[in-house]
C-alpha cells in the first residue's frame, strides 16, 4: 500500500509539473467541494468522547438511545470505543491487520470483533459495510453511531454503502486521508460521489485537522491532508448557522509534540461568494 501511494503521488507530481489540468476550474471545483463540508452549528452542543489526543473525537451530545457503535479500523487505543460501551452501546469492531481490540476491550461484554477489512461488495478480502451492519442483528429502526478510520478505504466504504443503512447512523465520525488529492478532477469526482449519499441525510457539525501532517496548498487552496469530520443526522437537530470558531475548546492535537494544525479559514464559516 505505501508503494502504491508513492507511485500515485509521483504521477500526480509529474502532471502538475507538465501543467495537466492546471486551470482555474479545478481550483473552483476543489473549493466548492470543501464548501459543502463547512461545519454547521446546531442546537445540540458538541462533547469530547475518547482519549485526550488521538482516539478522541467531538460528537453531538445526542447519544442517548444510540444502541451500537460500528468502528472499522482498530488502533493502539480503544478509548473512544470504551466510552461508547460505558454509555450502554454495543461495540462492533473490524480489522484484519490486528488480532483484536486494544486496551483489554476484547473480553468485555458487548464488544464484538470481526477480523476483516471493511470495504466494497465483491472483493474477496473485504466485508461490505451493509453486510457488516446487517449481520449484527440489531433492530432495523435502531439508531447507530460510526467511527471510521481505515487509512483511505473510507471512500470505498461510502461509495458502496446504501443510503438506507447510512441513514440508520445518527452520528458518524470519519477521518479522511490524502485530502490534498481532492484537488485533482478525477479524485474529486469520486469523493463527491462518495459524499453525495451521506450529505442528503447528514450535515457536518465539526472538522478537526489531524496534526500528524501540516497543511498543504493545492491549486492555491489550503488543505489538511488528514481531517476528521463529524456528521450528525439532519432530523436530530436544526442548523443555526455556520460554525466560526476553531479550534473548538474541546479539541486537542492528535500527536503531542508535533506542531498544532489549525483548520484553515477556507474550511469554515460558509461559502465565500
Amino acid at each position: 500500500m505505501p508503494a502504491l501511494h508513492a507511485l500515485k503521488h509521483r504521477v500526480i507530481g509529474l502532471g502538475e509539473r507538465l501543467g495537466w489540468n492546471y486551470t482555474g476550474r479545478p481550483k473552483v471545483g476543489f473549493q466548492r467541494l470543501i464548501d459543502r463540508l463547512h461545519p454547521e452549528l446546531t442546537d445540540t452542543p458538541l462533547i469530547r468522547l475518547g482519549g485526550p489526543n488521538d482516539g478522541g473525537y467531538l460528537v453531538p451530545d445526542d447519544l442517548a438511545g444510540v444502541q451500537a457503535l460500528f468502528s472499522p479500523g482498530v488502533a493502539d487505543s480503544s478509548e473512544f470505543e470504551r466510552a461508547c460501551l460505558e454509555r450502554g452501546m454495543q461495540v462492533f469492531m473490524a480489522d484484519a491487520s490486528v488480532s483484536g481490540p486494544a486496551s483489554g476491550l476484547a473480553d468485555l461484554p458487548g464488544v464484538h470483533f470481526t477480523p476483516q477489512f471493511i470495504g466494497a461488495h465483491g472483493r474477496p478480502d473485504r466485508l461490505a459495510w451493509d453486510e457488516w451492519v446487517t449481520s449484527a442483528g440489531l433492530p432495523s429502526d435502531a439508531d447507530l453511531m460510526a467511527q471510521i478510520d481505515i487509512e483511505g478505504a473510507e471512500y470505498e466504504l461510502l461509495l458502496n454503502a446504501s443510503t438506507t443503512v447510512l441513514s440508520r447512523f445518527r452520528v458518524l465520525v470519519i477521518e479522511f486521508h490524502e485530502v490534498e488529492l481532492w484537488a485533482h478532477p478525477g479524485m474529486r469526482q469520486l469523493v463527491e460521489a462518495a459524499l453525495d449519499r451521506l450529505l442528503v441525510t447528514h450535515r457536518v457539525v465539526h472538522a478537526h485537522p489531524n496534526n500528524y501532517l501540516p497543511v498543504k496548498r493545492m491549486r492555491d487552496v489550503a488543505v489538511p491532508p488528514l481531517i476528521e469530520l463529524t456528521f450528525h443526522r439532519k432530523d436530530r437537530a436544526a442548523s443555526t448557522g455556520w460554525a466560526t470558531a476553531f479550534p473548538h475548546p474541546a479539541d486537542a492535537d492528535n500527536v503531542p509534540g508535533r506542531p498544532a494544525v489549525v483548520l484553515p479559514g477556507n474550511w469554515w464559516g460558509g461559502p465565500k461568494r
